[in-house]
């Protein structure tokens, strides 16, 4: 599942476009595991609601965000495609 919000921001008199996105997952248990992707300009930031682990990562942050979920917390059910 993949939300997009944007949000318009000023940055030293240049519009900076904003916008946030996540990824979730299930473990086998069923519980939902969410990373939230910020994206400011070229800038991306992953950040996990389930354990707060985050990184900066310019390319592919969703395929990161992904292998996040699984390794650490074996969540590989993917909601889009049940």
């Amino acid at each position: 599942m993949l939300l997009l919000q944007h949000t318009p921001r000023r940055r030293r008199g240049v519009m900076v476009q904003t916008s946030t996105s996540k990824v979730s997952r299930w473990d086998q248990h069923g519980r939902e595991h969410v990373v939230q992707v910020l994206r400011k300009g070229p800038q991306r930031t992953i950040r996990c609601d389930t354990c707060g682990w985050h990184k900066e990562a310019q390319f592919l942050p969703w395929l990161k965000a992904e292998e996040h979920l699984a390794q650490a917390h074996q969540a590989t059910v993917d909601p889009s495609k049940s």
